[in-house]
């Protein structure tokens, strides 16, 4: 018994109790430096749209980004949750699915209110081809944190964490590609930028069970 004792006292001897508000600091750091490291990429591929201070008297302007901000604040939470053994994502398919539905009533909106001419621009743009692959990109660093942070969270469900986290990183990906898009067309957000977050998100649940095993 006694070696049983001192086996247990040689494993645990040189714990130190973790600071409180540890792990939600970390997420803190990790969100926030990762989105800094996006901004900065965006800033030096592509830049700020030339039209800002027109495009920031638009509405369509901060429609799309709160679009944006409001998928990836909601997944945010929902990451943070389900990062614990016992967490869960709680309501946000329903949460996200609202935001989604919201933006397909603002599109069915502005088609509805525009001549025949222009859908093709509104829905296709000129940038449906790269618009993904852009935000995709700019999710990446967001990506990267986040995995990063959960490995030391220990999730339970690692594929539904790394789609969480995909999720999460492709809508501030998609937000900070926001600031250089010179799309206003709402019918374009909600399928190339949902298409751009969509992808990440499945990057996350392919990259889950492999990367976050503990």
């Amino acid at each position: 018994m006694r070696k049983t004792d001192d086996i247990i006292e040689s494993l645990v001897g040189d714990l130190k109790p973790v600071a409180r508000h540890a792990l939600s600091r970390r997420f803190l750091v990790a969100i926030l430096s990762s989105l800094a490291v996006s901004l900065v990429l965006m800033l030096t591929l592509a830049g700020l749209r030339v039209d800002m201070a027109v495009a920031l008297t638009l509405p369509v302007f901060w429609i799309k980004a709160a679009y944006n901000f409001l998928i990836a604040a909601i997944a945010l939470f929902a990451l943070y949750r389900i990062a614990r053994p016992d967490g869960d994502t709680g309501p946000v398919f329903r949460e996200i699915a609202v935001v989604v539905a919201l933006m397909g009533v603002a599109a069915v909106f502005q088609l509805a209110l525009s001549p025949e001419a222009v859908y093709r621009r509104l829905i296709l743009g000129h940038s449906a081809l790269h618009c993904p692959f852009l935000i995709f990109a700019f999710a990446l660093p967001v990506l990267v944190a986040a995995f990063l942070w959960m490995r030391a969270a220990a999730p339970a469900d690692l594929r539904q964490a790394g789609f969480m986290a995909g999720l999460a990183a492709g809508a501030a990906g998609a937000f900070v590609y926001s600031w250089f898009c010179t799309e206003n067309g709402m019918p374009f957000v909600l399928i190339w930028y949902s298409l751009g977050i969509l992808a990440t998100g499945l990057l996350g649940l392919l990259l889950g069970p492999r990367l976050l095993r503990w």
